[in-house]
């Protein structure tokens, strides 16, 4: 016997939105308008170290979303090597 579930009730505890659209595409060159540091995400560093400063230059190498939030995150691979994950707000177009 197969059990129906209604999908629904099971995110009665998220705030769940409509995903933004992208501002940036994989490909596109970026800078980023704040100090990157550390969140704890990044291995082999310390928090809050600082992993890109303001005004560094990098390459969207993938785009995601915050699944509960629907806010783009995209990965963004610098001149050092380093491929971070950065939120919208912290980037800009080159």
């Amino acid at each position: 016997m197969t059990e129906v579930v209604n999908a629904g009730a099971s995110l009665a505890g998220f705030n769940l939105r409509e995903p933004r659209t992208p501002r940036f595409q994989w490909g596109q060159p970026v800078m980023t308008l704040v100090d990157l540091l550390n969140d704890g995400s990044y291995p082999d560093l310390a928090e809050a170290a600082l992993l890109a400063e303001a005004g560094a230059r990098g390459e969207v190498v993938n785009v995601g979303m915050v699944e509960d939030s629907g806010i783009p995150v995209y990965l963004v691979e610098f001149a050092d090597g380093k491929v971070i994950g950065v939120l919208e707000e912290e980037l800009a177009p080159v």
